[in-house]
């Protein structure tokens, strides 16, 4: 078993339930990645499987299957196993309970590396051939990434709360006034206040309290800093994904107030996406962090039409 590599606030005591946590590696075994594996519900028609990728500011337990008590259905692993797809999720290098020892900063590219070596290991237990990933925030990129490196490994790919060239991005835009703090340091510290900042920056009001008080919890059971290469990558390096290389079915989906990307620059790339199997999503009354607002069915819902999209008959 892996060396434990998390470094959460002491007094924050999450456990998650239900599932089953798998270990891969890459370089040579130099680098732990912990996976967390829901499968499919018995008793329905096996739909999939899906890959669930997290954002910058946190790991993916706390995103993907969180608990709120008194809130039905917040995690959505269990949401989407109970309706036949087998879920997985991982921390990228840098993040929860994989590995953080190296003096990098964990960028988007690093990420797609992790999501390549974590992606063979699923689909080696897996029952299809390839993967339907899900992305948000810049784990939507490093998911785009990902599938133009590996699109043999992709059968639907939904990027949530994406950004292209970060023109036009008000988030983006303030995010840079502290370029020289991301630069100077690998990890940047995080707390509850923190938390709360990425639901009140764009439209306060669209998570419950109570809702962001236990993703906060969740969170930093697991992390009290996070990477800094999200930040400098979506401040600096955009773009980096090239939508002409993006050959597999995509959906866009963008919040009504989400603040990291404009609708133009979204617009753009979805324009040059090559694949005619693609969709774009308003999702009214959503901010940034989709599984945590108070609209989240209406984020499941399509989600789960776009997993489910019959398959095409060709003439």
């Amino acid at each position: 078993m892996p060396q434990d590599h998390s470094s959460g606030v002491p007094g924050n005591d999450v456990r998650w339930t239900g599932g089953r946590e798998h270990w891969t590696t890459r370089l040579d075994g130099e680098i732990d990645l912990f996976l967390w594996h829901k499968p499919a519900a018995p008793d329905v028609p096996f739909r999939g499987t899906i890959l669930f990728v997290h954002g910058s500011s946190m790991a993916s337990q706390p995103t993907f299957d969180l608990a709120v008590p008194g809130r039905a259905d917040s995690s959505a692993m269990d949401w989407f196993r109970a309706r036949g797809f087998d879920t997985w999720t991982m921390d990228n290098e840098g993040y929860g309970r994989s590995s953080k020892h190296r003096a990098i900063n964990f960028d988007i590219a690093n990420g797609a590396d992790d999501l390549a070596a974590g992606s063979e290991y699923i689909l080696q237990r897996a029952r299809t051939q390839q993967l339907m990933v899900y992305g948000i925030s810049s784990g939507a990129l490093k998911g785009a990434l990902f599938a133009q490196r590996h699109p043999e490994r992709v059968a639907r790919l939904a990027l949530d709360a994406f950004v292209w060239t970060g023109e036009g991005s008000p988030t983006l835009a303030k995010r840079r006034e502290k370029m020289a703090e991301w630069t100077a340091s690998n990890r940047r510290r995080i707390d509850r206040d923190f938390v709360y900042s990425i639901f009140n920056r764009d439209h306060p009001g669209t998570a419950e309290d109570r809702v962001i008080d236990a993703f906060a919890q969740a969170i930093l059971t697991l992390d009290d800093s996070m990477p800094t290469g999200t930040y400098v990558d979506m401040c600096s390096k955009l773009p980096l994904v090239d939508p002409a290389k993006l050959d597999v079915p995509t959906i866009l989906m963008r919040g009504e107030y989400d603040g990291i990307a404009s609708f133009d620059d979204l617009i753009e790339f979805y324009k040059r996406l090559p694949h005619q199997d693609k969709q774009f999503a308003v999702m009214k009354g959503i901010s940034h962090a989709s599984f945590q607002q108070k609209n989240y069915y209406n984020v499941y819902h399509i989600l789960h039409a776009f997993f489910t999209e019959p398959a095409q008959v060709y003439g």
